[in-house]
This record gives C-alpha cells, structure tokens and sequence, in this order.
C-alpha cells in the first residue's frame, strides 16, 4: 500500500478549538471549499495520535475585516487568486471522535474515544477508504454493510451483534427511506443470525415484496430467506389476490384479549375512563377469558339492565364500550375461539432459529395494527420472561435473542401509555430477558422521553420539525454540532446512525437495494434464477 492510497488528501491545519468546541481548522489556498460538506469525515495528524473526526460546519474568514467594508474587485482573475487563501481563507469546524495512537494496544482494542486535542497547526487530511475500514470493521460474521459515507465508496458497517442488545429506532419524515433501511437492518440480522425477528407488518413490505419508487416491487424477505422466514397473515384473502402463499393463517379468539388491550385503543376507539373501567368490572363478572364474549352476548334486556345496575356501570358507559367493542367484533380474524394458539405457532418458527413476518392484508387501520401487536407481544414477552428466569434458576441458555419490529411507534410509546404498554417494559428493561424492540416512526417527538433514552442505535433520515430533531438527539455528546449534520441531510438515502452499534456518529447513504446487482451483493443467487424458482412454487400452490 502506497502512501497515496493510505492518506486522503491534505486540506489545511488546526488553528485552534478545544475538546468540547471542537476545532477550528484553517483550509489551504488550494483546498476549494465548495468541495467540502457537513458530515464528511478527515483525519487530524497529532505528534502521537491521528484524530478521526466529522465536519459539523463550514464558513469563510478574512485577516482584515475592512475587506468586508470594501470588497476587491474580483472580476480580475489575478486579483481573486491573490487574494483566496491569503486575506480570504475557509474554515472547517471539525468535532474530533476517536484517536488512533498507533500503538500495539490501539491495534488491539480499535480506535478510542477522544480525551484531548490536537497540537496548533496539526495537518488535516480527507479520511481515506483504510481510515474508515479502521474505525468501522469490515464486513464479517458480525458486522453488516449498510451504506457509504459521503462522497467516498468505502463501506461503512454496523455491529450486528451488538446492535441487536439494545432496542433501536429508525426516524425519519414520509418518504425519506425508513422502510428501505428498516429492510436492510432485517436482512443483517436474518444473515447474521445474531436474534430472531418478529415483524409487525403493517403496510406488508417486509414479508413476500415491498414497494419502490424506481422498480416496480423489490423481494421481501421471504423470497430471499425462504427457509429462514414463515410468512404469517391475518388476511389469508388479500395474501392470495397477491399470490402470497402464508405460513399460517392467524386468528385471535375473544379470550386472549385482556383489559390492558383495551386501555391501549382507548384514544383509536374513542372510549371514555368510566368505559374502560367497566372492562375491568365485566372481568371480575366474567373471568379473564370470558369478559368480552360475555359482553358482546349481553342484550338489553331487564336482566342487562339489572347486571349493569349491580356492576356499576353506568348505561352511558355501557353504550359508549359497546360501540367501540363492536367495532372489533366486525374484524373476521376475531372469533369467539380460535382454532389454534397462534401466539404458540409463532413461538415454535422462533424457537427454530426462523423470522416471523406477520402481514396485515387490507387491515391497516392503526387500531387493528395496536391491538394485534399489542396481544401477540405481550404473550411472546411472557413465554421470554418465563424461560429467562428458568434458565438463570438451572444455569442453563437463555433464549435466543428476538427483535420485535414495530411501526408507528409512538402510538405505543406516547407518554400517556408507554408506562402501561408491554412495549414500554421491553425498552425499559433493555435486553433483561433477551427480547429488544426495533420502532420505526416520523414522529419521535411523541415517544416518551425515557423510551428515547433507552434507544442504543438510533438512525435518522431528514427531520423538519424542530421538537423531532430534539428528541433523537436527546443525550448525545455533541448535540449541537450533530443538529447541524442532520439538517443539512437530502431529501432521501441520506442517514446519520448513531450509538451502541457504532464506535461514533456517521451519515451514511444507505446501499441499494431492489436491483439484481444488489441481491448479488447481498450474497444471494442470480436474481433471475430466484426469481424464476418463486415463480414456479406460486404456480405449484395456486
């Protein structure tokens, strides 16, 4: 390796900045600084450690401030040429990371955090393809690709297993690319094998294909992982008007849900507090499992009227849960018993090491979305909690990791409910009983702040309201310069990723993903033998 090929090229100096303000760094006269850009990494050479570090701002200097007063006549290429980069000169606000010091125990340990600055006058150089593989690691058994920093090649790779010790968030306003990463993540993972996946999937893009903007569908994760995913639905007819050949067909019998599913959909269904206070009354009446079907057969008879009067629930209350609860009725995948525990299905796929996507069909109203999620999780979450407990009694393995991967998640994770939810416990309690939460949103502003701080990766696509920018960037080192990063963010495939799984911040554009050169890169076989092979298990089904 060549020094050219180890060293990026040189664009100034250090003259001056401190450790908390970051440093100030003078651009040579042969640097253009049109040709710089927020969120670009460069190198600081130090007398015994290079310091790795991001531009979080760009401006222009002069050594006189009467050039401002009186500007030179420019138009004069020989006038212009003189005066750049000797009473007119740029200036980079650079925030140093990580130092690499060069020594045995660098090498062994990577690139540290940094506790000092640079010497006056240190050289800056453009971070080379090495100095990025260095601090980020190359692909491998853990770490995945995910995309390429700005105005570079290189790969920038994300830590899979420890990615998936955390919960994590992916943000970002409509259309800016959540559910293209929030795949690419699922497929790093699923390759990875470092935890099982289940999948809320709500807008069915993560099962059998998705959508995109510049190819008419791209695979899921079932056509790339056939032997690795099952394929749930609650919508076995819209799955076959889409030629999906599900898994299994899911059903949810009156007895599984529970009063707390209710309290959840209280805003979605617009129930008052005295009507879901009476849930819990009819429960006392009822039992556990039999509350709603016993509520759902009530008439309005005298005998009602009689129940509701020794119960305490006030006729208002009783017509107001009614309507609401009848709205659940009309679902067809509720029924008063369920042919099989579908909460045990999904258990055996990830007991074997295999991804569950459950799919939604047409049924994409949030309140359906919020009840389904909210059940199945909560029973999941128990059967985790049971074996983890077990397993610490008699020494023995935990079970394997589950990331549960839910959309709109601050309907889950408003501050009213987040501490009653079972999505609220699971990011609070971290990896307590080996289950993270993986939330996609574009309003993170609306997800409680604990929640938020919980979050070990957090990775954001362009925000424009001012209290989402915030609430990603709550307690980040650095949040200031980080805020001018992400502003300054395109429209579209342009993330910053920040936290557990990375060893700093980085803005990446996110790899593709839809092509069959992509499906190539991800290690799959010829996209058109795939795609020829799914063709003829559709025809052999249908």
């Amino acid at each position: 390796m060549n020094e050219s090929n180890a060293q990026g090229e040189r664009l100034g100096i250090v003259v001056g900045g401190s450790l908390t303000g970051g440093m100030e760094v003078k651009l040579d006269s042969a640097t253009p600084i049109e040709e710089m850009a927020v969120g670009r990494y460069v190198v600081i050479g130090g007398l015994r450690s290079r310091f790795f570090g991001m531009i979080t701002n760009i401006s222009l200097g002069t050594i006189n401030q009467q050039l401002t007063i009186t500007p030179p006549d420019v138009a004069d290429p020989f006038i212009a040429e003189v005066i750049t980069g000797t009473s007119t000169y740029g200036k980079l606000q650079v925030t140093p990371m990580l130092t690499i010091s060069g020594d045995a125990v660098s090498l062994l340990e990577g690139p540290q955090p940094v506790k000092t600055v640079p010497a006056h006058f240190s050289e800056v150089r453009e971070a080379s393809e090495q100095d990025v593989e260095l601090v980020f690691g190359r692909e491998d058994d853990k770490h995945f690709y995910v995309g390429t920093p700005l105005d570079m090649e290189t790969k920038v790779c994300l830590n899979i297993a420890e990615f998936v010790k955390r919960s994590n968030g992916i943000f970002g306003k409509s259309g800016t690319g959540k559910t293209f990463l929030t795949r690419l993540l699922l497929i790093g993972m699923v390759q990875k094998k470092e935890a099982a996946n289940l999948i809320f999937d709500m807008h069915n893009e993560y099962g059998w294909e998705g959508t995109s903007e510049h190819v008419p569908n791209v695979k899921g994760l079932k056509q790339l992982f056939p032997s690795q995913v099952a394929l749930f639905t609650l919508d076995e007819e819209s799955a076959r008007r889409r030629k999906v050949s599900p898994d299994y067909v899911v059903q949810i019998g009156y007895d599984a849900i529970e009063p707390e599913d209710i309290a959840l959909l209280r805003e979605t269904l617009n129930l008052t507090e005295p009507a879901i206070e009476a849930v819990y009354q009819l429960v006392r009446e009822f039992g556990e499992e039999h509350w709603l079907e016993g509520f759902l057969n009530l008439s309005g008879d005298e005998e009602t009227k009689d129940l509701l009067k020794n119960l305490n629930i006030h006729e208002s209350s009783y017509r107001n849960l009614r309507r609401g609860l009848e709205r659940l009725r009309r679902l067809p995948f509720l029924v008063p018993h369920a042919r099989e525990n579908s909460v045990q299905r999904i258990l055996e796929y990830l007991d074997r090491g295999m991804n569950v996507v459950l799919e939604f069909g047409r049924y994409t109203d949030v309140t359906v979305y919020m009840l389904i999620a909210n059940i199945l999780t909560r029973r999941i979450y128990a059967q985790y909690r049971e074996r983890t407990e077990m397993a610490m009694g008699e020494k023995a393995d935990k079970p394997h990791p589950l990331v549960i991967t839910i959309e709109e998640a601050h309907k889950f994770l408003n501050p009213s409910v987040a501490e009653q939810t079972i999505f609220g416990t699971i990011a609070r309690e971290m990896r307590k009983y080996n289950v993270t939460l993986l939330v996609i949103d574009q309003r993170p502003s609306s997800i409680d702040d604990e929640v938020m701080s919980q979050l070990g990766t957090k990775a954001t696509y362009l925000l424009d309201n001012e209290k989402d920018i915030d609430s990603v960037l709550m307690g980040v080192s650095g949040k200031s310069e980080l805020k001018t990063v992400l502003s300054k963010l395109e429209a579209k495939q342009q993330a910053l990723i920040f936290g557990h799984a990375l060893p700093m911040p980085v803005v990446v554009k996110t790899r593709e993903y839809g092509s069959a050169e992509s499906y190539k890169e991800f290690g799959f076989r010829d996209a058109a033998e795939l795609k020829r092979k799914t063709e003829e298990e559709i025809k052999d089904l249908f």
